[in-house]
């Protein structure tokens, strides 16, 4: 691993916004946005504010939470936000949202929102590389920093890399909700 300049960096400063127009052969037969061509659009938008991030090249280890609420239907717009929740030691967690509305700007709805996990590369591309913390300033930017801890504990529970017991941010977080 090498060192690099890890300087905090505000969440402004990687926010990443991508609009799109639901064409014909995004579609299903219903006429609404496929799945996959919007998880495809929230990887791009996340890895885009993840790179920002990092200043490095990033690559996918996680998407946690995806969550479809609205239908999405052709001729929509879609507006994707990303924006870094919080750094680890070589990862870097990001939120993506995404709005939807007709082409005239009218009947604004929020469709899909998703945690997706990226960690930073070197530039030959083979090993992770340290990234900058976050500095949350917002409070809604504190909110999301301070559950990531948790959230991370999560996705290496399920993905057996810890055990339940060693989940410290879990248990202080389920220990504080007891009466």
């Amino acid at each position: 691993m090498s060192k690099r300049n890890l300087t905090p960096k505000k969440v402004a400063d990687s926010k990443t916004v991508m609009t799109e127009l639901i064409m014909p052969n995004d579609t299903n037969p219903m006429g609404n946005l496929m799945g996959g061509y919007l998880m495809r659009w929230m990887d791009i938008a996340s890895a885009i504010c993840a790179g920002k991030h990092c200043e490095a090249h990033v690559v996918t280890v996680a998407v946690d939470y995806i969550s479809f609420q609205n239908p999405i239907h052709l001729g929509d717009v879609i507006t994707l936000e990303a924006s870094v929740t919080r750094a680890f030691n070589t990862s870097v967690e990001i939120y993506v949202e995404v709005f939807a509305n007709d082409i005239k700007g009218q009947h604004p709805r929020r469709c899909n929102h998703a945690y997706f996990t990226f960690v930073a590369m070197d530039d030959k591309k083979k090993n992770p590389v340290q990234v900058p913390p976050v500095l949350p300033l917002a409070h809604e930017e504190q909110q999301l920093y301070e559950g990531a801890a948790r959230r991370r504990e999560l996705r290496l529970i399920l993905g057996g890399r810890i055990k339940p017991k060693d989940a410290t941010e879990l248990r202080k977080f389920f220990a504080e909700l007891e009466p």
